[in-house]
């Protein structure tokens, strides 16, 4: 599990193609709920444009969690797909894009809608915040008591955070860590307590 970026900030952005206007909007979101709720309501604030083109997508854009898009009424594979695929390579995780066109009277054909959608976000995508998430994995620990403080310290050497602590005929740690770290901090802490460490994924 790799660090990856999402979007931090709501963005919005207007461009203009042979007469016709493209309004973009960009947003965070959690979860494809909240996705749905930002289209509609744009397809209610703007219900008078032409087309209301979107795309979503959650999670790492190398390996989403769930993605979607639709052409709202554009030739199929000229809007939302090209959409998505900004989203994916300018590594927008989490994020909803919503284009709202209204047309100036003059055709831009299969490519030219492609290029201006793409466009439309890619300009809007150049605005965008992003922030990076680093995966953390849960983990329970059971050891001794006297390898506790030299546990602890580990866990801080390798960022990890104390999530709770139980104390009876052994220590049970609850924490969290980089992802990244687990394998490294899982082969030290067999180390330092001669494996006598009972490690769980779970807490």
């Amino acid at each position: 599990m790799q660090s990856y970026t999402i979007l931090a900030t709501p963005v919005e952005h207007q461009t203009t193609e042979k007469n016709s206007d493209f309004l973009t909007f960009l947003h965070p979101i959690a979860n494809r709920d909240e996705a749905m709720q930002w289209i509609e309501q744009y397809r209610v604030r703007y219900r008078d444009a032409n087309h209301v083109c979107w795309a979503y997508i959650m999670g790492n854009t190398r390996q989403p969690d769930t993605q979607a898009f639709s052409d709202d009424g554009e030739p199929s594979g000229t809007a939302g797909r090209p959409m998505l695929h900004v989203l994916t390579e300018r590594e927008l995780g989490n994020s909803v894009a919503v284009v709202v066109r209204y047309f100036g009277g003059v055709k831009l054909g299969a490519g030219g809608l492609v290029r201006a959608y793409s466009a439309a976000v890619s300009q809007a995508a150049n605005l965008a915040e992003l922030k990076t998430v680093s995966p953390h994995v849960e983990l329970c620990i059971q050891l001794q008591f006297a390898d506790e403080s030299k546990v602890r310290q580990l866990l801080s050497q390798h960022q990890g955070e104390l999530k709770g602590c139980d104390y009876g005929n052994q220590v049970m740690l609850q924490i969290s860590l980089p992802a990244t770290a687990e394998i490294e901090f899982c082969s030290q802490l067999t180390n330092i307590t001669a494996g006598s460490a009972i490690i769980a994924s779970e807490y």
